[in-house]
C-alpha cells in the first residue's frame, strides 16, 4: 500500500532530493502546494531546526488531515557563533535569494579575517543541520516524531559547483575535498545532513506505515462483515 504523504514546503530541490532519500518507503511525497491551493504562511519564528520543522508539520498535518513531513535545515558556522543558524534561508534578508545569501555569509567570514592567521581561533569550520517532524493527523495523539541529522566540513570564501541549492556551493564536506555542489547525487544523498536525518527516520516512519496498513486490514475486514 503507497501511502500519501505531504511535505511542508514548496521547495522544488528539497522536495525532489527527500523523494530520493524516502525511496523504497511505500510513501507518495507530495510539496504541499500540489495539496493546498493557498498553503498557510508560517511563520519560522522557533530557536532551533526542531521547533521550526515541528510548527511547520503541525500547521500543515491540521490543514491537511494527512501524514506530514517538514524539513527545516540550514548551515551554522563556529566563527559566527552558530549562524546562519535558524536565519539560513532569510539571512541576507526576508526573501533573499541563494546568491543573497552567500554574498551575505562571505561578507560575514571576511569581517573574521584570514582563518590561517591564528586570529580566528575556530577557522571558518561549519556543518550543516538537519531537523525532520513527522506528524500523524491520526495517530500518536498527533506528537510529532522529530529526529536530526549533520554533515560537518568548513565554509570556503571560493564557491565551487553547480549542483544542490542553498549554501552548497560554499560548503567543503570534511574529508572529501568537494563542496557539496561538487557531488553527486548519490555522493550527496550518502553523506549530507538531510540523508542522515532521512536514515534516522526510516524506522520510525516503517512503524508509523505499519500501523497505518494494519488499521486499514481491520476496516476492511469489518466492511465485508
Amino acid at each position: 500500500m503507497t501511502h500519501p504523504l505531504v511535505l511542508a514546503s514548496t521547495n522544488r530541490s528539497k522536495l525532489d532530493e527527500l523523494r530520493a532519500l524516502l525511496a523504497g518507503t511505500d510513501v507518495h511525497l507530495m510539496g504541499v502546494d500540489e495539496v493546498l491551493k493557498n498553503p498557510p504562511n508560517i511563520v519560522e519564528d522557533g530557536r532551533t531546526f526542531a521547533e521550526n520543522a515541528v510548527k511547520k508539520a503541525r500547521t500543515i498535518a491540521e490543514a491537511t488531515l494527512m501524514l506530514t513531513l517538514a524539513d527545516d535545515s540550514g548551515l551554522e558556522v563556529d566563527g559566527l557563533e552558530g549562524r546562519p543558524g535558524v536565519r539560513s534561508a532569510r539571512f541576507a534578508h526576508e526573501r533573499a535569494t541563494d546568491a543573497e545569501n552567500n554574498a551575505a555569509l562571505l561578507a560575514a567570514i571576511d569581517r573574521l579575517g584570514d582563518p590561517m592567521s591564528g586570529e580566528v581561533p575556530d577557522g571558518y569550520r561549519a556543518r550543516f543541520r538537519c531537523a525532520l517532524a513527522l506528524v500523524d493527523p491520526y495517530g500518536g495523539h498527533g506528537e510529532p516524531v522529530v529526529v536530526e541529522g549533520v554533515c560537518e566540513g568548513t565554509v570556503t570564501r571560493s564557491p565551487r559547483g553547480a549542483g544542490g541549492f542553498g549554501y552548497d556551493p560554499l560548503f567543503l564536506v570534511s574529508g572529501m575535498n568537494k563542496t557539496m555542489a561538487e557531488l553527486g547525487e548519490a555522493e550527496k544523498n550518502a553523506v549530507s545532513h538531510r540523508a542522515r536525518a532521512c536514515e534516522a527516520l526510516r524506522p520510525l516512519l516503517f512503524a508509523i506505515l505499519r500501523e497505518r496498513n494494519v488499521e486499514a486490514a481491520r476496516i476492511s475486514r469489518f466492511d465485508r462483515i
